[in-house]
């Protein structure tokens, strides 16, 4: 997973962050519920996992979704697939809301969550410092059919 994550970092489009963190550090950060792996010939080609929001109980299903698909996987179906899984994975689990900020550049991953029944909420202007400059990011929901929103 972290050779995914590295690989999504060096492309500069992925996340804010610039180095891989430790798995201590990224098992914190990360829900342990609706962690999932995508396997083809016996090695993990993506992986996708939940954050929380806020601590706050009234926010409990609202999570924020993470997916990376390797390098050599990318334009298969494997992110829409692992995606897809996540939102029924995260749906059983009770969570109503999923969030997701991307880089307007990573129109890829912008497409692959639209297509998913994401819906672009608004841009966050200059919301983080990336590499030496201002990013913007993409904010994204998908509400629940279970709750019919």
């Amino acid at each position: 997973m972290s050779a995914i994550y590295a690989e999504g970092i060096a492309t500069g489009q992925a996340t804010f962050q610039t180095d891989v963190p430790e798995w201590e550090q990224w098992d914190k950060s990360h829900l342990q519920q609706c962690r999932l792996v995508a396997i083809a010939n016996d090695s993990v080609v993506a992986w996708a996992a939940i954050s929380p929001v806020s601590s706050r109980a009234v926010y409990a299903g609202v999570v924020e979704v993470s997916v990376y698909v390797s390098s050599g996987s990318r334009g298969r179906g494997i992110g829409r697939q692992i995606l897809t899984s996540l939102i029924t994975e995260t749906e059983a689990d009770g969570r109503w809301t999923l969030q997701a900020g991307i880089f307007p550049e990573n129109e890829a991953s912008v497409a692959l969550h639209v297509g998913c029944g994401f819906r672009i909420v608004g841009v966050r202007r200059r919301i983080g410092r990336h590499n030496g400059g201002w990013r913007d990011a993409l904010f994204l929901e998908r509400r629940s059919s279970v709750i019919g929103v």
